[in-house]
């Protein structure tokens, strides 16, 4: 597929439990080429608005793979492959064997389950029983039993959810090479760090309702905004002047140190020199995508 083009298209799904609303009217696109973060706190719809999207919960709303619902497709496992935590196989099932029975019902061969151990790292382990595996382990075999139809949509909820350091970096890597392919990946996390490192669009969901949906790079730079210039001057008062002057806000933070919003060190930096203002101190805290999904998710709870 051709990067960039839209191959799942959710709109306006909606979900609610007796009179408490789940979901509310969220609507997102996956794009071949494109790592899709979808973020927010526990809590915050995320598996919902999974679910119903592969069909596996009702609700209002429509979501389309490829311009078609999944369920008219013949082999819904050759359009999407998803991985929605935990392997749903027998315990005493061996992996190769479980992913045997798997293939057969997408028209898969037992090559392509080689194909798949061998590509997850996984082939070591292919005599192992399912009830053996480590959480690492479990999770990549979910990942080879998703790409046994070979789809061009990858789908994961909270897949580091227990993944130490060195599972997550390979995660990291892995789906980076499945979107470098063409396929459209989704993952789920309330790992926000994780994300700048990982997608190239973020859709942010809080309480049920999508407050950002945009690529990293852009929220990024919304979160600069918002970022914080710590100074130390012996001119507090010529300094609050200056930073004013141009719509910022200056709060001392005791003695000759004050914090600066509204304005980059770039900026404050050349008017203090153009002023005659002297620093003995100037640096920036960047907000990560952490501080300003908590920030908007504040914002969204105080007009709700």
């Amino acid at each position: 597929m051709p990067k960039g083009d839209v191959l799942v298209e959710a709109q306006h799904l909606r979900r609610s439990f007796g009179s408490r609303t789940v979901l509310d009217d969220v609507s997102l696109t996956l794009r071949a080429g494109e790592v899709t973060g979808f973020v927010g706190a526990n809590g915050a719809g995320k598996t919902t608005t999974i679910r119903l999207m592969l069909d596996l919960a009702r609700g209002a709303g429509t979501t389309l793979f490829l311009g078609r619902p999944l369920h008219a497709w013949g082999s819904p496992g050759n359009v999407v492959g998803a991985v929605l935590g935990g392997i749903a196989g027998h315990p005493k099932h061996r992996v190769r064997s479980h992913l045997r029975m798997v293939a057969a019902g997408c028209g898969a061969s037992d090559r392509r389950v080689d194909d798949m151990l061998e590509l997850v790292g996984l082939t070591q382990a292919a005599g192992l029983r399912l009830s053996q595996l480590s959480l690492g382990m479990a999770q990549r075999v979910g990942i080879a039993q998703a790409l046994l139809g070979d789809p061009p949509v990858l789908i994961l909820d909270e897949p580091a959810n227990g993944l130490d350091p060195h599972a997550i970096r390979w995660l990291r890597d892995f789906l980076r090479d499945q979107a470098a392919q063409g396929r459209a990946v989704m993952v789920s996390s309330h790992l926000l760090g994780e994300m700048e490192q990982l997608a190239d669009r973020v859709v942010v969901l809080s309480r049920g309702r999508v407050v950002a949906a945009s690529p990293v790079a852009e929220l990024l730079s919304r979160a600069g905004s918002r970022s914080v210039v710590t100074v130390q001057t012996p001119d507090l008062a010529g300094l609050t002047r200056l930073v004013e002057e141009q719509g910022g806000r200056l709060r001392p933070a005791g003695g000759p140190s004050a914090h600066i919003t509204g304005l980059d060190r770039i900026r404050v930096g050349a008017l203090a020199a153009e002023g005659g203002v002297v620093l003995h101190w100037l640096s920036e805290d960047m907000p990560s995508l952490e501080d300003f999904y908590l920030s908007i998710a504040e914002e969204e709870f105080r007009i709700s």
